[in-house]
């Protein structure tokens, strides 16, 4: 990634804060990350876009370029063409991480919430663990985020705070028969 050639761009610094703060990032390098992904897309758009219609790299890298980014989600179906690759803008980046998905599934109560999950490794895709927020989620894959099955929300053995309570509990019940003998 780059760092913008105008570090007090004030309009910028407003957007980056604003989507920073609506998709629960760490910090502007994330930012960044998936810029320099779309920048490279776009490039790579355009570049094809120069050449003939029929051009026979134009068409088969073209399709590839454009059935990656639906496998992915970040461009629709009924948009397969070069021009709306154009047209890609972050947020539809930011959208198909694991972190804003795992938040709109309703599996977490805010999006720094969901990056907490993430993070200790209470989420999986499919059947595999993923304890990164970055993720990107491919749509095939999108219904199968679920909880781990080692997870305490998932069904999994309680966390440490919860079997000490319990364990306490068991042990005042247990104390509070005896005194009534």
């Amino acid at each position: 990634y780059k760092v913008p050639k105008r570090p007090f761009e004030s309009a910028r610094l407003d957007q980056e804060l604003k989507l920073a703060g609506e998709y629960g990032l760490r910090n502007k390098r994330e930012i960044y990350r998936v810029g320099l992904t779309l920048s490279k897309i776009r490039r790579a758009a355009r570049d094809l876009l120069t050449r003939p219609e029929k051009d026979a790299r134009r068409l088969f890298e073209g399709n590839a370029l454009i059935r990656r980014l639906i496998r992915v989600g970040v461009l629709d179906e009924s948009k397969a063409k070069l021009d709306y690759v154009l047209g890609l803008k972050i947020e539809d980046f930011l959208e198909r991480r694991l972190q804003t998905q795992v938040f709109k599934l309703g599996l977490a109560r805010s999006i720094h919430h969901a990056r907490v999950l993430i993070r200790q490794r209470h989420i999986r895709v499919g059947k595999q663990i993923v304890n990164i927020p970055s993720f990107m989620v491919r749509l095939d894959s999108q219904k199968h985020i679920d909880f781990a099955l080692t997870s305490p929300y998932g069904g999994g053995r309680a966390g440490r705070v919860k079997r000490k309570s319990l364990k306490a509990a068991e042990n005042k019940d247990a104390g509070g028969e005896e005194d009534e003998e």
